[in-house]
């Protein structure tokens, strides 16, 4: 594989149809799987000494890293590894010393405004959105694949029939074999919804297993009253976020804010009640800022709002 190809695709800048050529090359043997492994080190190598050399510390915004109150816990189980990363490039792991290999757990969190990029071990692809946390083994080994998310990450699973993969929420668990699929489980927003693009996916419940739905292509399914509903994909860029996009349809105000302060890690109070079922459809940039998405949004909805600085609270009326 052209080695410009992988660096492109290691700093975010390749193309779709590139990214799917690394991944099925991947794939293809365990000698391409270990050569993208070394070639990724090799990246992250030539990026610290070129820090070290210009005696700049790179600022944190961007990292990708663990909650503390996890690190006491996960260090009794595993050797933990904390790696630092642009916003969009696809980050690797590796564990250095074997015998710890098989019970190595690694999570992954990802800051306010930024999202990140992971390979899993197996070569699956999962794209992880702002304020998400992923936690998943170095390896997958016994009879099944398992992750658990809270947040939203857009999967894209290497197939394998022998080796089922399973996403862990706080609410329902999703059991694919291979597929690509959008899954919004934020357990502080008791949120859940789970988009599925191509293949196949069950969703159960996490308290009840017998309680399940299959989806098939263009479904999606969420929690209403404390049961799956399922209906039709309407709005295919809601999922565009992976490319920095804000896209929500038909969405009411009140959940466009929630979104807001998940993006621009602030808190938002919605002062006047009659907004917050105002529905709205409409697409923005995230690094267009927050003034800018609430003048536009101001277009259409009669608002004004006031910012607290010391208390990082945006007051809506």
């Amino acid at each position: 594989m052209n080695r410009e190809l992988l660096y492109r695709f290691f700093e975010g800048r390749a193309s779709a149809e590139e990214m799917k050529d690394i991944k099925e090359w991947s794939e293809s043997s365990a000698d391409n799987h270990r050569s993208l492994l070394r070639e990724r080190k090799l990246f992250d190598a030539m990026l610290v000494l070129s820090s070290m050399k210009s005696g700049k510390e790179e600022r944190p915004a961007p990292a990708i890293r663990r909650p503390r109150r996890l690190v006491r816990e996960l260090l009794k189980a595993a050797a933990i590894i904390a790696v630092t990363v642009c916003s969009t490039t696809a980050i690797w792991f590796s564990i250095g010393n074997n015998r710890y290999a098989h019970m190595a757990m690694q999570t992954v969190t990802v800051p306010a405004g930024q999202r990140a990029n992971v390979i899993l071990a197996d070569g699956t692809s999962v794209w992880l959105n702002a304020g998400t946390t992923l936690t998943y083994p170095s390896i997958f080994d016994g009879d099944r694949r398992e992750v658990t998310l809270d947040g939203e990450a857009y999967f894209d699973v290497t197939h394998n029939e022998e080796q089922p993969f399973r996403v862990r929420t706080h609410q329902m668990d999703i059991e694919v074999l291979g597929t690509e699929f959008n899954v919004e489980a934020y357990a502080d927003l008791n949120r859940f919804e789970t988009s599925l693009i191509r293949g196949c996916v069950k969703v159960s419940s996490a308290d009840n297993p017998s309680q399940h739905i299959i989806l098939a292509p263009n479904q999606r399914t969420r929690v209403e009253d404390g049961r799956l509903v399922v209906d039709n994909i309407e709005d295919f860029d809601v999922y565009r976020w992976r490319e920095g996009l804000y896209c929500f349809h038909e969405k009411p105000l009140a959940d466009i804010m929630k979104d807001l302060e998940k993006y621009f890690d602030l808190d938002i109070k919605l002062e006047n009640p009659d907004l917050a079922d105002i529905v709205l459809t409409g697409k923005f940039r995230i690094p267009e800022g927050l003034d800018y998405i609430l003048r536009v949004l101001q277009l259409d909805v009669n608002f004004t709002y006031r910012r607290d600085v010391e208390k990082n609270i945006l007051y809506i009326n």
